[in-house]
């Protein structure tokens, strides 16, 4: 497909997910979003375990699914760093940050407008997919990187697609809670 192919892939994957699942789940695909959204108070910390299982599980017979119908050559989509292990981990903190801070904004404020939630969080995965894409994979999701990492074996760069989202995601939860403190806009007008 190329590369803006693929960051358009998932960006509609993410936002037609949303629309289809986010009445059933809140549209929970991610743990790291899962552990922001706890962090900020939007999601109940006794669930985050069994959510982030449940979304591993499902990313690895995703994985299973492709190698099994696709053969033992498949590109799984592992994600790799293209270049230093620091640059990519920074790069998923720093992409999932924006994600995360997007989600916060979309799906927690009642000033935000929610039927567009799905296109403005498909809209950012496609965005930091197609920038942060040739450098870290732009991964942005744990699950979506141990999915295709224990169904192929390629375990090396894994913790930094474990570590990066989750150090993201709880700096965006904590910067959109104090923006919203101090926020001057008078909610009963808007």
């Amino acid at each position: 497909l190329g590369h803006p192919a693929v960051a358009l892939a998932f960006g509609l994957v993410i936002a037609v997910m949303i629309y289809a699942l986010g009445h059933i789940s809140g549209a929970h695909f991610n743990p790291a979003v899962s552990v922001g959204f706890a962090v900020g108070r939007h999601f109940p910390w006794a669930r985050v375990a069994s959510y982030s299982v449940a979304q591993g599980a499902g990313a690895a017979l995703g994985a299973l699914a492709l190698r099994v119908t696709l053969g033992a050559d498949a590109d799984l989509g592992v994600t790799q760093p293209s270049g230093s292990e620091l640059q990519a981990l920074a790069w998923e903190a720093l992409l999932t940050f924006f994600l995360m801070l997007v989600i916060t904004a979309v799906a927690t404020d009642t000033r935000a407008v929610g039927e567009a939630a799905a296109l403005a969080i498909g809209g950012t995965v496609a965005l930091g997919a197609l920038v942060g894409g040739p450098v870290s994979g732009a991964s942005m999701n744990p699950a979506r990187s141990i999915g295709p990492a224990l169904v192929s074996g390629e375990l090396d760069a894994l913790w930094i697609y474990l570590v990066g989202p989750v150090i993201g995601a709880i700096a965006a939860a904590l910067v959109y809670r104090f923006l919203r403190s101090g926020s001057t806009v008078d909610e009963r007008s808007s």
